[in-house]
């Protein structure tokens, strides 16, 4: 069984000892943490010890971590080469896919036992909670009833195409993806003020699939071929510390009162929030639960 406990007090990491010892390696225990105010302790178990440390009881095999707020979010504390996450559950769902500087990936559970007898799942637990980040709207293009890679790819040439000819006007926004689907805010309140997307309306997400980021315009004999490179200082709400080359990504999301579709289209902004994790967060976590039976 691998769950999530958040717990009160700072003596319940004795009980996480207990609690974790004798269970798989990634099952974990997050509590709020009284020593550090507006911080988490994370227990983790692990398959071997520290290096020094010899092999005992298992207490040795469960290691303590320490999650520590920042302004943008919360981080690993002392771990140079993590990001910083913009809320605790996108730190934990981030650390179920890659350990980062943790010593195992984090296994998600099955459902809380300190939860309600209904057995809360791990993926509604951080849909409840939800995961939000700041990234450029590029724009929107109606799709009829196109939707996958092919939609993705297609759709962020049109709309990169139309900011480059000053069409569409890039803008900095608030993007969450929670249980009730996606919310966009404009940061800037120049191109909306909030649009959102339910979650039974969301189809597809994606990144751009040829990472136009890296092509550049090139010439052969008679064929012309020219290749965006969306540039973030285009956009409104770009500052000092923003990415300024970025990784583009986009979801699909049927159209209301409709049977055809639109692709919404992004850009990376903060470098501590890759649009990789925007996308896993949607199809793994909220389409994931959608789509449960």
């Amino acid at each position: 069984m691998k769950y999530i406990a958040p717990c009160g007090h700072e003596r319940e990491g004795i009980l996480a000892i207990g609690m974790l010892r004798d269970k798989q390696p990634g099952t974990f225990v997050v509590r709020d943490s009284n020593s550090f105010p507006g911080a988490f302790g994370l227990a983790l178990k692990v398959s071997t010890p520290p290096p020094g440390v010899n092999p005992g009881d298992g207490t040795e095999l469960v290691r303590h971590f320490l999650i520590e707020p920042s302004p943008k979010g919360v981080k690993l504390k002392g771990c140079n080469n993590e990001p910083v996450f913009g809320s605790l559950s996108a730190l934990v769902y981030q650390h179920s896919i890659t350990a980062l500087a943790l010593p195992t990936k984090l296994v998600l559970p099955d459902f809380d036992p300190a939860a309600t007898p209904e057995h809360l799942s791990a993926t509604q637990a951080l849909l409840e909670q939800g995961a939000a980040c700041n990234v450029v709207y590029v724009g929107s293009v109606d799709v009829e009833s196109l939707t996958g890679n092919e939609c993705v790819k297609r759709s962020i040439a049109t709309c990169s195409q139309r900011v480059m000819n000053g069409e569409n006007r890039a803008v900095s926004v608030h993007f969450k993806v929670s249980s009730q689907g996606v919310t966009l805010t404009d940061n800037t309140r120049k191109v909306f003020f909030r649009r959102h997307f339910n979650v039974q309306s969301v189809i597809f997400a994606g990144m751009d699939p040829v990472d136009r980021r890296l092509l550049l315009f090139f010439e052969f004999k008679n064929y012309k071929c020219s290749f965006l490179r969306f540039e973030n200082i285009r956009a409104l709400g770009f500052h000092d510390g923003c990415i300024a080359q970025a990784r583009l990504f986009a979801f699909v999301a049927r159209i209301p009162s409709s049977s055809e579709n639109a692709c919404h289209v992004f850009a990376e902004l903060e470098p501590e929030q890759p649009g990789s994790a925007v996308v896993n967060f949607i199809n793994k976590v909220m389409l994931a639960q959608k789509n449960r039976p």
